[in-house]
């Protein structure tokens, strides 16, 4: 391993970035991917990637997930810039009738999350279905709002999932739709390691 990778690997918040430049300076983005098509938490990930080629710190909260998805393994084995923070079963929530178990990990999930944004640790923070969890009632969407509106001005900020509220779309600086154009679960076929998971 050469002397740049290590100093990349080791850097922290607001140092110098491969360029040259400073992180502190950047303003920090709201990106929301949202839509009903797949893909969403794959371009998230790939926003991480590319972060953390940049040498920033990023931070993965994944709600209503628990299970070792090929992306937790990945990171956890190859990319110790990325850090993953998972706030869920392995298992789906009921919309409407969600357990007390998943409103109680989706709210410590949150709080994990707020406390990573605000701390400077991190240079990007994404909320992974963070916006089911709203619409699934798991995190009050107020909360969510205050959390955007207060971020450190050069944290960017990713929220990903369907169902993405009007509130968190004005707010953003970008927000893409993914949508449903068509997939292969109509003809029949399952779900896939590498693929789905």
């Amino acid at each position: 391993m050469t002397d740049r990778y290590l100093k990349i690997k080791t850097k922290g918040p607001a140092e110098e970035d491969v360029t040259g430049a400073r992180r502190s300076s950047a303003r920090g983005l709201v990106i929301v991917i949202t839509g009903d098509g797949k893909g969403k938490t794959t371009a998230a990930f790939g926003q991480a990637l590319r972060a953390a080629g940049q040498g920033y710190r990023v931070l993965v909260v994944q709600f209503m997930k628990g299970r070792d998805y090929g992306e937790f393994l990945a990171v956890e084995q190859h990319l110790p810039m990325i850090a993953i923070y998972r706030s869920g079963r392995d298992r789906f929530v009921k919309r409407g009738n969600p357990s007390p178990e998943d409103i109680e990990l989706a709210k410590r999930g949150f709080e994990h999350a707020a406390g990573a944004v605000m701390s400077g640790e991190y240079d990007m923070v994404i909320l992974d279905e963070i916006n089911v969890a709203v619409d699934y009632s798991l995190v009050p969407l107020e909360d969510v709002v205050t959390l955007i509106k207060d971020k450190p001005p050069a944290v960017d900020l990713v929220l990903t999932g369907r169902y993405a509220a009007d509130a968190i779309i004005t707010l953003a600086d970008t927000v893409s739709e993914v949508r449903d154009v068509k997939h292969h679960y109509a003809a029949g076929i399952t779900a896939r390691a590498g693929i789905e998971y």
